[in-house]
């Protein structure tokens, strides 16, 4: 394979999951916000996809961010009578995020993002050895 193709190819893994984490973060960080008024929804769960495309310049397949969903799933209710944003029963709607859901996607994410500078840092010290070997 092409050197300059699996560089680019891992660097378009490397952007790709660096997006999933920051996307991750977001959901983490919005784990507790519900919303201000009775009925007013929290937040939603945001869900990172990707797609393949060709790039032509490389002619090959390469990975991106797609485009971010957001999880159609239940929220959660908690009892909560004296919050802004308690329903007549006192019940408050919470985020459909799972704290250990997104732990697990993070540090899945984070193996993926290694796997892909452990090929560029390989590719890299195999164009070194190519360029010694040439040089002798």
């Amino acid at each position: 394979m092409d050197f300059v193709k699996s560089l680019f190819i891992a660097a378009s893994g490397l952007r790709a999951q660096n997006g999933r984490m920051r996307v991750i973060a977001e959901n983490i960080a919005n784990a507790s916000s519900t919303g201000r008024a009775p009925g007013e929804d929290p937040y939603r769960r945001k869900i990172a996809t990707f797609q393949s495309e060709l790039d032509r310049s490389l002619k090959a397949e390469v990975v991106r961010l797609g485009p971010i969903e957001a999880d159609q799933s239940d929220f959660g209710q908690r009892y909560e009578p004296g919050h802004p944003a308690a329903d007549e029963n006192g019940y408050v709607l919470t985020p459909n995020v799972n704290s250990l859901i997104e732990t697990v996607d993070m540090q899945e994410a984070q193996r993926s993002y290694e796997a892909n500078l452990n090929v560029i840092q390989t590719t890299r010290r195999m164009l070194q050895r190519t360029f010694e070997i040439l040089r002798a």
